[in-house]
């Protein structure tokens, strides 16, 4: 049996495919899912009656397993990325649409009334207030459903997406344990990074002293 660098070097060309892949799944699932998570949460920050069904339904979809999901989606959308990627989304959404809401919805009523007298209309109340205070809540968020993804991303293979999946797949298929870990790593790998980067991110985007809440 193969050692664990030997399988490295003679299926190089396979785990830096799949390395690649699985990068590509996770930041455009995380990019989408900001993009859609992010707004809505603001909303049903502004119109909190909209919250409750909103959130609940994210969080219905957030219990169904990761395979079972990307087996319903098979039929209705087809073997490949976008059924990965579409399933990537739902999973994302929750951490950072309920963290968005949280942050902004417990920010401490004084401040914004403040900011209202000072004559701030709501976009500039959430450019220079809200959005600022709320962004360790949302960065959490964020970070939260980055590990998810990356995490959940290795099932991709079964919808042909490819990613660090294929890796622990075939090694599971030949019995060859070095092959699992040379995609299992990977994985892990990937998920401490990204968590890491964010997290520096955050530290750098939060301005001193904005945490002052109700």
């Amino acid at each position: 049996m193969q050692t664990f660098l030997e399988t490295i070097q003679s299926r190089s060309d396979l785990i830096q495919e799949s390395f690649l892949q699985h990068i590509y799944l996770s930041f455009i699932a995380l990019a989408i899912g900001i993009g859609i998570a992010l707004p809505l949460g603001i909303f049903v920050a502004r119109y909190r009656k909209f919250a409750e069904p909103i959130i609940g339904v994210t969080a219905v979809f957030q219990t169904i397993p990761s395979l079972a999901l990307f087996g319903f989606l098979v039929p209705l959308i087809g073997i490949g990325t976008m059924t990965a990627l579409i399933a990537l989304i739902i999973y994302a959404l929750l951490p950072i649409l309920r963290n968005t809401y949280t942050g902004i919805t417990t920010i401490d009523e004084s401040i914004i009334e403040a900011g209202r007298g000072m004559g701030m209309t709501k976009s500039q109340l959430l450019r220079q207030i809200e959005f600022p205070l709320a962004l360790p809540f949302i960065m959490a968020g964020i970070r939260t459903a980055t590990v998810l993804t990356v995490g959940i991303a290795t099932l991709a293979t079964f919808v042909g997406a490819g990613g660090l999946g294929d890796v622990i797949y075939r090694g599971l298929q030949s019995y060859n344990n070095a092959l699992v870990l040379a995609g299992a790593l990977p994985v892990a790998l990937l998920a401490i990074l990204f968590d890491l980067a964010l997290k520096w991110i955050e530290k750098k985007a939060t301005p001193k002293g904005l945490n002052t809440r109700g």
